[in-house]
């Protein structure tokens, strides 16, 4: 166990996840606050920040990957994570270790009750991980929303670039009930002056160009891409096409070989992620409709002429009744459970969303392994936390308690 003075990380993360109760609450008058009184570490980092509703995580990934092959030292900071909090915060690929996490926390513990109100857990984390990179030294800093935009806690940074990579149906109880209002939070982290790169379409394009034009903010619309990276999917060529043309708008000194090695060096896990041959095993966290129809193209395209059993979880909030329907008609078989997370639609309730396709509720995601041993390809899907958990599974350990509660 790591152990930093009487702070162990099983004591950091004991705490972290006791901060989750105080949820949601999107505004960054308190973030700035916490900033201010560490420092305001934000202030002496270069950003590339990438907003969204899907893509982020890939454009992040391959981003970082490309900095770092040019020689950058890079900071990558995403979330959930899959199976460790660690996963949150890494350098040039390597993640934060136990010990600096119990540290870090340790630090901003007794500053916490000092903010205007009590900071979220997302708030207080996105501190720790600006510190860590300020102390680290990073050269340019990937990174990637929470929700949304405007208010969303890393919109406290004025970037090299901003990045949207889309616009879809998600987190509307947050983000608005319309793409334009959805678009207009995401446009938040849009600045004065500051290149603006996006795949949006429509009139969620049309808000995001009205918010440049208002910022004087160079914009450049990405409709096609080439896939130059080992990330697998039809959608994936945008998404390189983003990185890339989100690379060159920082300015920094980048080659044509650096950005080829680097976006061939990409690894990002969960994202069609092929985890065993025996039977062939697929992860990929398509967790809104829109991951859902991106997860169905690259499955059409990679097992046309081969039977496919989904394990299927889907948290509630997620309409999950239309990512069921789009993808349990591709499968022979769908066995579906609940994910560990308190918003788990149950198995019983995407198994009736999953109908007239073939489908079997599962007590856990260990008996539906079981009943896949025979399957031809199993692609386990519809929420990142149930990845992170069949990730766990398949390496043979855990997701402790705690650390799923962060997720």
């Amino acid at each position: 166990m790591q152990v930093q003075g009487s702070v162990t990380y099983r004591d950091a993360i004991q705490f972290l996840s006791g901060i989750q109760v105080f949820g949601q609450q999107l505004g960054l008058d308190t973030m700035r606050a916490l900033l201010q009184r560490i420092g305001n570490p934000h202030e002496h980092l270069r950003f590339l920040h990438i907003a969204g509703t899907n893509g982020k995580g890939s454009v992040a990934a391959m981003s970082q990957s490309v900095l770092t092959a040019a020689g950058y030292r890079t900071g990558l900071y995403t979330s959930p994570h899959l199976v460790t909090f660690c996963e949150r915060i890494q350098i040039d690929g390597q993640l934060i270790s136990e010990t600096d996490v119990a540290r870090l926390v340790a630090q901003i513990k007794p500053i916490l009750p000092t903010t205007p109100r009590q900071p979220t857990l997302f708030e207080v984390v996105t501190a720790i991980a600006l510190q860590y990179f300020r102390e680290q030294r990073v050269d340019v800093v990937v990174w990637e929303t929470g929700l949304g935009g405007r208010l969303d806690a890393t919109n406290v940074v004025t970037p090299l670039v901003s990045v949207v990579t889309n616009i879809a149906y998600d987190h509307m109880q947050y983000l608005g009930d319309t793409l334009p209002k959805i678009a207009a939070e995401k446009a938040g982290i849009i600045k004065p002056g500051i290149p603006v790169v996006t795949t949006a379409q429509g009139e969620a394009l049309e808000v995001i160009r009205r918010v440049c034009v208002e910022q004087n903010a160079p914009l450049t619309i990405v409709t096609a891409g080439q896939n130059r990276t080992p990330l697998i999917g039809p959608h994936q060529a945008i998404n390189c096409a983003v990185a890339e043309a989100a690379l060159r708008a920082t300015g920094l000194k980048i080659t044509a070989e650096q950005m080829r090695t680097g976006l061939a060096k990409t690894h990002w896990p969960g994202r069609f992620q092929i985890v065993r041959e025996k039977p062939f095993t697929v992860l990929d966290g398509a967790h809104n409709p829109h991951g859902a129809e991106a997860l169905a193209a690259t499955l059409r395209e990679q097992f046309s002429e081969r039977k496919l059993t989904l394990i299927l979880g889907v948290l509630r909030d997620k309409d999950y009744q239309q990512v069921c329907r789009i993808l349990a008609p591709l499968a022979a078989r769908v066995l579906c459970v609940s994910v560990t997370n308190d918003r788990s639609a149950t198995a019983e309730e995407i198994a009736q969303a999953c109908r007239p396709a073939a489908a079997e509720v599962c007590r856990n995601l260990a008996e539906a392994f079981v009943k896949a041993a025979n399957a031809d390809v199993v692609v386990i899907t519809g929420s990142l936390f149930l990845v992170g958990e069949a990730t766990a599974y398949l390496q043979s350990s855990s997701v402790p308690k705690q650390e799923r509660r962060l997720q």
